[in-house]
């Protein structure tokens, strides 16, 4: 079990980085190819009254880069639709390792008996709006499925709203499931809150080291 764990934990941080990635490789070579016709051009312009041949290859050059850059139109999609695998997947690796904005600094002044009551009722919550999101989203994506309908600048790559969309319910799900463990730990006595990042002392830390600097 800790083997399937260690490998689930390892792909969700893969995963992550290769979202990233894919996003930056795009955002990178769209915006240099945007910037490279130019460059050619200039050096056609340059050439154009010294020598017709040179000047007519760095035209010739920077039209084929302007024909790319006028056909990659599914670049600002490709991006958008990672941004958003990136966001819901996201969703539970931030559960997982504690990520979120930290907002329990009241709670942690109260007793451990009490945080732990505190903790179940916020868990109980959570996943009752994991669990809920999870079943409308499926919902959702069932009708798109239905409609078969193309994803915008994707649909020459047979890309349909569904494969982008489908990243809802799997992220809600995975959030769902991350706060089960959770709140299994807690009511075994292998936690106490919720596992948030906590801000104050984190504030508190950094007021610390500046001071002893």
């Amino acid at each position: 079990m800790n083997t399937v764990r260690l490998i689930w934990d390892r792909f969700e941080e893969g995963f992550i980085v290769l979202l990233l990635t894919a996003m930056t490789l795009v955002t990178f070579v769209y915006v240099i190819l945007n910037n490279l016709y130019t460059f050619f051009y200039a050096v056609g312009e340059y050439f154009s009254e010294r020598s017709e041949g040179v000047s007519e290859f760095f035209y010739t050059v920077g039209d084929t880069v302007l024909d790319i850059v006028q056909s990659m139109t599914w670049s600002n999609a490709t991006t958008k639709a990672l941004f958003a695998w990136l966001i819901f997947f996201g969703l539970a690796y931030g559960v997982r390792i504690g990520g979120h904005i930290g907002v329990d600094a009241l709670v942690k002044l109260a007793s451990r008996p009490t945080q732990r009551i505190i903790a179940i009722i916020a868990c109980i919550f959570s996943l009752g709006y994991a669990g809920l999101l999870s079943v409308a989203s499926y919902e959702w994506i069932s009708t798109l499925m239905g409609a078969d309908i193309g994803a915008d600048d994707l649909a020459q790559f047979g890309i349909k709203q569904w494969h982008i969309a489908v990243i809802v319910p799997v992220g809600f799900t995975l959030v769902f499931i991350r706060y089960f463990e959770i709140l299994i730990r807690i009511i075994r006595h292998q936690q106490v809150g919720l596992g948030l990042a906590d801000e104050a002392a984190d504030a508190m830390k950094l007021t610390e080291t500046g001071e002893s600097k």
